[in-house]
């Protein structure tokens, strides 16, 4: 039989400022929105705009990093799966559910708030130190694990056009 594939990869907008719980455990889970906008012409020339807006969840030292160097408006890379919530609604008793994201991986896109030159998470640095993105699957690295390009090592000199294969 067939594996499935639940994999998301998106870039957009900060709604809001990442919301940090703990568990009793003292696990961080981050909570946050994202804007994708999408843009295109009609046969006309007219240019169209539309606005998807996604809730994503994120957990472990993932959401301790993102609650300190994003806010609302940051840009930002992630990937995950998509999951669905479900419960029962506690006004009228029916059942509601809720499709998100559950973030594995991201990257900051803008400079991340006290990052700058040097510091931790600059543009396009990805930061995955958690397996499977939710408790349980954790690595035991004390400290983020910093990867570009989908773990392959930062290229040492910036890449040109004959360094690209196609």
């Amino acid at each position: 039989m067939a594996r499935c594939v639940n994999r998301v990869t998106l870039m957009g907008n900060l709604t809001r400022d990442v919301e940090t719980k703990f568990t009793p455990a003292n696990t961080a889970v981050g909570n946050f929105g994202m804007a994708l906008n999408r843009e295109w012409k009609t046969p006309n020339g007219e240019t169209k705009e539309e606005v998807t807006f996604v809730d994503c969840e994120v957990w472990g030292k993932g959401a301790e990093i993102l609650s300190k160097f994003v806010r609302k408006g940051s840009r930002l890379y992630v990937e995950g799966r998509l999951k669905l919530d479900t419960w029962k609604d506690k006004t009228d008793g029916s059942n509601r559910s809720k499709l998100k994201i559950v973030v594995e991986d991201f990257s900051f896109i803008d400079s991340p708030r006290s990052g700058g030159p040097g510091g931790p998470g600059g543009g396009g640095e990805s930061h995955s130190e958690y397996d499977g993105g939710e408790p349980g699957g954790y690595s035991s690295a004390p400290e983020p694990v910093v990867r570009t390009n989908r773990g392959a090592p930062a290229p040492s000199a910036p890449l040109g056009d004959a360094d690209i294969p196609f």
